[in-house]
């Protein structure tokens, strides 16, 4: 009997020794998240016998996160992603059959290994050489407070040209708005560019190769950093000083018209869906269109946007956060009397769920830049406009829902001073003028498209019709 345990044992020793032989490595396999799917790649790596890991999606633009360390104990593999996201799985040869769990969630990947994981590869993203002169800039706002870092294309023709500045939209974004691999104002810039256009891309404060903290800034701050960088232009020779532009996106839509009444000098202004409504009302139409694209039912939607909206007006008008939080318990009580039973497990079946639910609102009231935005009405800005304006939206957008934004644009636009305006909205493209399938938000990093030729064109011809 001693002897059969021995030999077992030296056998279970052997395949414990293949197995951490074959661990270290690449390993990729698809994640079925239901309304997509996603690549997942694991590189695993060996130090003085000891496992640890870098995560990658490609498809959401996220590489190598460090993930620290990968347990083998026998032909069990397991990591944490996260304090909401683990691994767990078997390794048989060159697979690793197993499941991954996240926010309560258990779906079903297998990793298989590989030499050369999946790369992104985003095929409108501009290669040298160009066509035209493509130069990295450094300048400052008036009170040298803020550096900021961009690049600026101009076309090799001669004479002096029209010129724009792409604004960002929401969040911490470099000068080519990068998001899951793709470069959106790279690819509009060298498109433009080559149409005969200067283009400003700048890094937003606190990004890149630009200075200055976000940490308290709101979108009129960022309006200021956009009025320096039109400052920057008009010192640029190669610029027509009467025809300078913006171009924003998303909250850059927002922020162009600011910059626009609070100058003589902007031509024209470019939005690409921008908001025209309240924004408080963009977010509440935001999150109900983002429940439909994953298949909630019509009645929990309904229901969930009347929490939200009393949620909203809680933050708005709350006199501090204590009377935030109040306000919020108050609109709970009195939504749990009427809410469906299927609405109120969104926002949880007990009171310590919702309590939670209320604290993660609650938290965003000392968030300068949040309130800011969430108290913002664009129409009064848009109404003050004297520039021409394009407003373009995709009719799939699900972030700055089309019909509701350009409609109040539009209207605000018939208001203004501007004698030149044209409102359009693109058939089947996402918020980052994609050409989608899905059209759901998670789905932007599974597309090779960057932005639609469509809307390229549209811009551009726009711009040749009324700028150039």
């Amino acid at each position: 009997m001693k002897q059969a345990l021995s030999i077992a044992a030296l056998i279970a020793i052997a395949l414990s020794a293949n197995a951490q032989s074959k661990l270290p490595g690449n390993w990729e396999g698809k994640l079925d998240a239901g309304s997509m799917t996603l690549r997942m790649v694991l590189k695993v790596e060996e130090v003085d016998g000891k496992y640890s890991g870098l995560l990658s999606s490609p498809d959401q633009g996220v590489s190598n996160i460090p993930i620290g360390a990968v347990q083998l104990k026998g032909d069990s593999v397991f990591f944490s992603a996260g304090p909401n996201a683990n691994y767990e799985g078997k390794l048989n040869s060159e697979v690793i059959n197993g499941v991954w769990h996240q926010n309560g969630m258990t779906l079903p990947l297998d990793l298989a290994k590989t030499e050369k994981p999946s790369e992104v590869v985003r095929p409108q993203t501009p290669i040298p050489p160009f066509q035209y002169e493509s130069e990295d800039v450094s300048f400052t706002n008036a009170d040298k407070s803020i550096t900021y870092g961009g690049t600026i294309t101009i076309p090799r023709t001669p004479g002096t040209k029209p010129a724009l500045l792409l604004v960002t939209g929401s969040g911490a974004q470099n000068r080519n708005e990068e998001l899951a691999g793709h470069k959106p104002f790279a690819v509009i810039a060298d498109y433009l560019t080559n149409k005969g256009y200067i283009v400003l891309r700048v890094d937003d404060r606190g990004v890149g190769k630009t200075t200055g903290s976000r940490k308290n800034a709101t979108s009129a701050d960022y309006a200021k950093d956009a009025s320096a960088a039109i400052d920057y232009l008009k010192s640029r020779k190669e610029v027509n000083p009467k025809k300078i532009g913006i171009m924003g996106h998303s909250e850059g839509g927002m922020i162009a018209p600011m910059v626009a009444t609070s100058r003589s000098d902007i031509d024209f202004i470019i939005l690409e869906a921008g908001p025209g409504v309240k924004i408080y009302e963009l977010m509440e139409d935001q999150a109900a269109a983002s429940f439909e694209s994953e298949g909630m039912p019509a009645g929990i939607i309904a229901d969930y946007r009347k929490l939200y909206r009393g949620f909203e007006q809680s933050l708005i008008t709350g006199t501090s956060e204590a009377d935030a939080r109040n306000k919020m318990n108050e609109v709970m009580k009195a939504w749990l009397k009427v809410a469906k039973p299927g609405s109120i497990e969104v926002v949880g079946t007990t009171d310590s769920a919702r309590t939670k639910f209320i604290d993660d609102f609650v938290e965003v009231y000392n968030d300068k830049w949040f309130m800011y935005f969430l108290k913002y009405d664009p129409q009064p800005t848009l109404q003050n406009l004297k520039c021409k304006v394009l407003a373009i939206n995709g009719s799939k957008d699900i972030q700055v829902l089309p019909k509701s934004n350009l409609e109040s644009i539009r209207q605000s636009l018939a208001k203004s001073k501007s004698k030149k305006y044209d409102v359009v909205e693109l058939e089947g493209l996402n918020h980052l003028f994609q050409e989608c399938n899905k059209c759901t938000v998670t789905e932007y990093g599974t597309l090779d498209q960057t932005i639609s030729p469509k809307a390229l064109s549209t811009v551009s011809d726009w711009l040749d019709k009324n700028v150039k």
